[in-house]
């Protein structure tokens, strides 16, 4: 048994377990200033790469739910300055040149109030939001570069977002308790998990963790105005095969909850705001079925794959998970592993035994340069962590999205690689097949200096980590910190401990030392080498001094990463023109709806002359509506961000600039019978001249 692992396991029994008995531990009742917003964030929903599975062919077509960023302020009510903003958002990860511009716009709309230090940017790790935004240019491959649209609209969304929860500020309280969800998560990759020790493994139930943690926010009387929860499972619901933009299941459980609580607010303009956090979500996956061969004519069609590598034959292409939903589809999976959030935070909400929080709100942020950090190790032993690299089974690519060619996981002895890379053994026991921490032309591959955050209300503290914690790496930081909050007295016993992330700098994996020496898809996607996870467990147990309840001095922080976004490249061609067919014109009907009346479970159909939708993201507004007939008036029924619609845009003639766009509503259990009807809202670009709005509107048709 390696030192640390001595140490850790000490650490383990020292402070009992994250969440012992936190639920039932009633403190003294602490009043806070809370506030909540909720803005859109929807880049380009068309001609650009999906960001999350890095598949070229990945560009999206159209939208089925938007993008949305939930904000959350919590201040101390007596020292109000004493404050800090969580911001939840529909996107695959933090960035660090988004974050840049967040915080700059924050705090010259609030100076002196939100800072580098106070604002966390977490991204909920959905796979089917638009891509482009990331300030590093290997995220930027497949997507032909910086797409300026989609960091705008991030940017411009969030800071919408958070002066929407400032603008809310009121007293309060919070309360914390937690629940066990099963059957929404599972590993991916659970030969690693075995690497770890044996008696490690023996303190939990299971290889992936179940517990879903919820922060409840009451006004003064009681009313709860909104929640943060923090559960483990990839935003991976929806296939690589999709090219419409969603929120994956989180932001699909965030729109029921809130659809739930405010049945007659449309998306977005929700006063109660759901919040579901991501935790160590490295090795978890939401296709619970389990991982088959989809093989045709073979004699493992339909077979589980290999155990250890996650192949059909040898290869990984043919191998996938699947999700719950699978006989159906996968936005019924995305549904289903949604909903069993929803039902894990319900009941949480709705307990009579949450603790009540209180105490100091503190927040600490520091620059860490990973490239090359030396640091030592509990056992005494001086180690370092490397500059960035990808394995070979980062292109084997996991169960959830496989990989291509004959790149596989956890076994690619046999891959050639540079011999000079064979020599510098930093990566060891890595088979390097990218070294982007050497690649900075035309500017940097991947970051070498990332943020270290941590943020405190009370007994309560947050781990805003820049990557993804494996299952059991999240449990090592968090037992580590929670055994450091205890034994140097900033907290007591009630200690509560949760990891947020991948937020505010992306830098792939953070696997255990155990589990990078068996380089599945995680361990080779550990860029800083097999100790990443030990410099970070280092790192933020040293800054637990700074959110006690007296601070003194500064953290040491090495210096902020270098601005990139202005020197970013793009190659994704501009919209040219817009035209509509001959004898035609923008939004006239091509193919009506039925004359016949429909009923629940139905997908009512129309196409419309159509407008390249990059023309206009239509930020808190809406591609399309249904609308219902009421007493001779008719009112907004559905608009874009409803999961019942999809919204599709089809280049018909490139040369002649023509489009088509297919709109759908598949009728829910429950609509009321009436009238009903669609628009369709679009923005037309000339060859000539400015972009010009237009409305198209189907006939009218029944639900029976």
């Amino acid at each position: 048994m390696t030192g640390f692992m001595l140490y850790y396991l000490t650490a383990f029994l020292a402070s009992s377990a994250v969440a012992p008995s936190n639920v039932g531990i009633q403190g003294v009742a602490g009043q806070y200033l809370l506030g909540l917003g909720i803005a859109d964030i929807t880049g380009p929903v068309v001609e650009t790469n999906m960001m999350g599975y890095a598949s070229l062919a990945q560009t999206d077509t159209g939208l089925h739910m938007r993008q949305r960023t939930r904000a959350f302020i919590i201040g101390e009510e007596d020292t109000p300055a004493n404050r800090i903003v969580f911001i939840n958002a529909d996107i695959a990860m933090g960035d660090t040149g988004v974050r840049r511009s967040i915080v700059a716009n924050l705090t010259a709309l609030f100076p002196g109030i939100y800072t580098n230090d106070n604002i966390a940017f977490v991204g909920t790790h959905a796979h089917s939001g638009v891509g482009g935004y990331l300030e590093n240019l290997l995220p930027q491959l497949t997507s032909l570069g910086y797409v300026a649209e989609t960091a705008n609209a991030i940017v411009q969304g969030t800071v919408l977002a958070v002066q929407r929860a400032h603008d809310s500020l009121a007293p309060g309280n919070l309360s914390l308790g937690n629940t066990t969800v099963l059957n929404a998560n599972t590993n991916r990759s659970p030969s690693a998990y075995l690497a770890n020790p044996a008696e490690e493994r023996a303190m939990y139930e299971f290889d992936q963790d179940k517990d879903l943690t919820l922060l409840r926010f009451d006004d003064t009387n009681g009313n709860a105005r909104g929640f943060l929860s923090f559960f483990a499972v990839h935003g991976t619901s929806l296939y690589e095969n999709n090219t419409l933009i969603s929120g994956d299941n989180k932001g699909m459980a965030a729109y029921l909850y809130e659809s739930m609580v405010e049945p007659n607010s449309l998306p977005g303009n929700n006063t109660f705001i759901a919040g579901f956090t991501q935790a160590n979500v490295g090795d978890t996956s939401p296709n619970t079925l389990g991982a088959f061969c989809e093989s045709p004519g073979q004699p493992f069609d339909g077979m589980p794959c290999d155990f250890n590598t996650s192949t059909c034959g040898g290869t990984v292409e043919d191998c996938h998970g699947r999700g719950p939903g699978f006989r159906i589809s996968d936005f019924a999976s995305n549904q289903i592993i949604g909903q069993l959030q929803v039902d894990g935070a319900q009941t949480v909400m709705n307990a009579n035994n949450r603790s009540t929080i209180s105490g100091s709100v503190r927040s600490v942020h520091v620059y860490l340069e990973m490239a090359n950090h030396t640091f030592t190790l509990p056992n005494g032993t001086s180690v370092q962590t490397c500059p960035a690299a990808m394995g070979f089974s980062f292109a084997g690519g996991t169960t959830d999205g496989p990989g291509a060619f004959d790149f596989i996981q956890g076994d690619n002895a046999s891959m050639p690689q540079n011999p000079f890379w064979e020599i510098v053994a930093c990566q060891f026991p890595k088979p390097i097949l990218l070294n982007t921490g050497y690649a900075d032309l035309p500017y940097q591959w991947s970051p070498s200096t990332v943020d270290i955050q941590m943020l405190r209300v009370g007994q309560f503290v947050m781990l805003i980590v820049p990557g993804e914690l494996t299952t059991m790496s999240g449990r090592r930081l968090r037992e580590a910190v929670r055994a450091e909050l205890i034994s140097s007295g900033v907290i007591g016993e009630d200690a509560y401990v949760v990891v947020a992330g991948p937020a505010n700098t992306y830098s792939h994996y953070i696997a255990t030392l155990e589990e990078y020496s068996v380089q599945r898809y995680e361990g080779a996607s550990t860029i800083y080498g097999q100790y990443t996870l030990d410099a970070y467990i280092d790192k933020y147990t040293s800054l637990v001094p700074f959110i006690a309840d007296t601070v003194t001095g500064t953290p040491a922080s090495d210096a902020a990463p270098p601005e990139l976004t202005s020197a970013a490249i793009s190659l994704q061609s501009p919209v040219v023109f817009d035209a509509p067919p001959l004898f035609s014109s923008f939004g006239d009907v091509q193919v009506d709806v039925s004359s016949t009346p429909y009923q629940a479970g139905q997908t009512v159909f129309a196409a419309f002359v159509g407008a390249n939708p990059r023309n206009n993201l239509r930020l808190e507004g809406t591609f399309l509506t249904v609308d219902q007939l009421v007493s001779g008036e008719w009112q907004i029924f559905r608009t874009d961000s409803h999961p019942s619609t999809t919204y599709n845009w089809v280049q018909t003639n490139t040369i002649l600039g023509t489009s088509q766009v297919n709109l759908t509503w598949t009728i829910e259990d429950g609509t009321a019978s009436g009238t009903y009807r669609f628009r369709y809202f679009g923005d037309a670009k000339p060859l000539i001249g400015d972009i010009t709005s237009f409305t198209g509107q189907s006939s009218n048709f029944t639900v029976s």
